[in-house]
């Protein structure tokens, strides 16, 4: 017997909602994952091409489940047409070099939070132009380089959802 999903009466939803931007995302589970994190929590999903997959491959519909369909994700050529297209009023860009943390920024609706690729991060030209808006997850061991996208993303998402919901409350 599957339990039913939380539906708290009170709870806040964003408006606008959050969005998570991907940047040049390669592993399909990951980003199918995430589609299920966004479709769960009515956030946006903007995907900065080139990917290294095709949408349609078996294993993101399979990491997604059957959520795809209650996602709204977009396709972006670039990051610089996801600003143009979506220009968002805040970003955050989430890295292993970012001098602070995610729980220190107080997030906001419509908050744009973005990550990189899984085996590169973001991309200098991202981080060398955005250096004050640079965020890090804590690792307590050094030999472990990051979280795994996916659960960074949910980490990151979660904790902004909180936010947003102690704000006038």
């Amino acid at each position: 017997m599957s339990e039913k999903s939380c539906h708290i009466t009170g709870f806040r939803w964003p408006s606008p909602p959050l969005r998570l931007v991907l940047v040049e995302p390669e592993i399909p589970p990951n980003t199918g994952n995430i589609v299920r994190l966004c479709a769960g929590t009515g956030s946006e999903l903007h995907l900065i091409e080139p990917l290294g997959f095709q949408l349609t491959e078996s294993a993101i519909r399979r990491a997604g489940l059957d959520y795809w369909e209650y996602a709204r994700i977009f396709r972006h050529r670039s990051f610089q047409a996801f600003q143009k297209d979506i220009n968002p009023e805040r970003i955050f860009f989430f890295s292993t070099r970012g001098p602070r943390l995610y729980t220190d920024m107080a997030y906001q609706a419509g908050d744009a939070l973005v990550f990189g690729s899984e085996t590169r991060g973001l991309p200098p030209e991202i981080t060398d132009a955005h250096p004050e808006e640079l965020v890090c997850l804590p690792m307590k061991d050094i030999r472990v380089r990051s979280q795994n996208l996916a659960n960074a993303a949910a980490i990151v998402l979660y904790e902004a959802l909180r936010q947003i919901n102690l704000q006038d409350g």
